[in-house]
């Protein structure tokens, strides 16, 4: 009893200490520049191939179905 009660104490200071560390955080922003993914335009997709006016109505259109006005006069 005296040995389960003594390991178990162990254990609880081990996961103690383990949980007490702190990991290096991996920075993509370093003096002043991002060095992560470039970001692209929203219309710059298989969908609509680089063409912003398609891009543009299909947002309009979108915009329309959830105006609940416009879907009230149907």
């Amino acid at each position: 009893m005296k040995k389960t009660l003594i390991t178990m104490a162990g254990v609880a200071l081990l996961l103690g200490v383990a949980g007490c560390g702190e990991k290096p955080s991996v920075t993509v922003y370093k003096q002043g520049q991002y060095q992560g993914k470039p970001d692209k335009q929203p219309w710059d997709n298989d969908r609509f191939k680089a063409d912003k006016g398609a891009w543009e109505n299909a947002v309009k259109a979108r915009n329309l179905g959830q105006n609940e006005y416009v879907r009230i006069a149907q």
